[in-house]
């Protein structure tokens, strides 16, 4: 059997509410408790009335000379702005494409067009030409748009592997969200279910029959189905949920194992909850940053990569990181200067991108650049606030 290292976490989560307003910004805020997703929830009956694609706007041009972004160039989300932009891994921004405001997370397809979750729809911007092709407006009324890390709007964001939808898990302040189903080729939500609070990530599983909306402020996964939109419940808390409002132990973003399809995500730097979808069953393995936790990825051959934003308790925890875990647990652990919030690995796995943006206080504008063998890292300006990436 496993032994963990004793942690205080759950006596460090329970705050009076006047200080959890005012101190306990950020992962701590939102209200806690479950989700009312049902277990199974009959699909959304919704008219897919959103509006013909916009017209293309403005944008930075491109530097002179080139045409499609060149093979390992970044796209990252300028939460900070109303822009993605464009980096050059060795030399830094080379444009921006205006695409709504406060974008969270963006996914690019195999034709070149990038998807972003901003606050007024999902905008889709064509990465060759460097234009906005369209902004989708939302079925799901968020209220007024907004900026900052609790407004109404698009967050995780994901791509089925036919290419013909896009799932964006929208934030309802004060209530739950929703999964909203953007068709790619009519450029319109066409269908919306209900799931947790927050849905801070939404990946799939590898044939793309399942969809999973990582919700933190309900302390669960919503698992949709591709087809029916039926879902289930998965509570997922290794610290349990008590705390509610002034708790750091909830859910942010997961990675789909690439070997069985099982969801993982991290905690603190000590737990890493393995989930196994079809059952809700969660198992936990022992990590080792000890600092709090917010972006992952996974390589195909099963590699784990975790942002660790910074300690919860700077007496106790350990400043922010990246963990890179292998399929087998063994970790290594790099110090990075400050939050960050996501992460990307380049084509040949030999490099890291960790943006910088973060969802609360303490972000910065631009992403440390990782060299995965010998350690050494270096940051690189990228935009305002840059939370979502990925990889051309």
């Amino acid at each position: 059997m496993t032994a963990f290292r004793r942690s205080s976490r759950s006596a460090r989560v329970l705050v009076p509410a006047a200080v959890a307003v005012a101190l306990l910004a950020g992962c701590a805020q939102g209200a806690g408790g479950a989700a009312s997703a049902a277990d199974p929830t009959p699909r959304s009956s919704v008219s897919p009335g959103a509006s013909a694609p916009g017209p293309s706007i403005t944008v930075t041009p491109a530097p002179a000379g080139t045409g499609a972004a060149a093979p390992g160039t970044l796209l990252v989300a300028d939460f900070g702005s109303d822009t993605v932009t464009f980096v050059d891994p060795a030399r830094g921004a080379t444009g921006s494409v205006k695409v709504g405001a406060a974008p969270y997370g963006l996914v690019v397809g195999e034709d070149g067009r990038a998807w972003v979750a901003t606050a007024e729809g999902v905008a889709v911007v064509d990465t060759a030409t460097r234009r906005r092709l369209a902004l989708v407006p939302y079925l799901t009324d968020t209220g007024p748009v907004t900026t900052g890390e609790y407004r109404g709007g698009g967050m995780g964001i994901a791509l089925s592997p036919d290419g013909r939808r896009v799932y964006v898990g929208v934030n309802v302040p004060g209530g739950n969200g929703a999964l909203e189903v953007v068709d790619t080729t009519a450029l319109r939500v066409t269908e919306a279910v209900e799931v947790g609070r927050r849905p801070f990530d939404v990946d799939l599983s590898r044939d793309g029959t399942e969809v999973y909306a990582t919700n933190h402020d309900s302390f669960d996964v919503t698992v949709v189905a591709a087809d029916t939109l039926r879902t289930r419940r998965v509570e997922v808390a290794p610290y349990g949920t008590e705390g509610g409002l002034g708790s750091w132990l909830k859910p942010h973003y997961t990675a789909v194992r690439p070997s069985d399809g099982k969801l993982l995500l991290p905690f603190e730097g000590e737990r890493l909850a393995v989930v196994d979808p079809r059952t809700g069953r969660t198992t936990i393995e022992p990590m080792t940053a000890n600092t709090h936790q917010h972006g992952v990825t996974v390589t195909a051959d099963g590699t784990l990569f975790t942002v660790g934003t910074g300690p919860i308790d700077p007496d106790e925890d350990r400043g922010p990181s990246l963990t890179v875990r292998t399929p087998a647990g063994v970790e290594r652990v790099y110090p990075l200067e400050g939050p960050h919030e996501s992460v990307a690995v380049s084509r040949d796995g030999r490099t890291a991108y960790v943006t910088g943006g973060f969802t609360r206080d303490g972000y910065w504008d631009g992403l440390t650049v990782v060299d995965l063998a010998s350690g050494d890292t270096r940051r690189l300006a990228a935009g305002a606030r840059p939370l979502g990436i990925a990889v051309l």
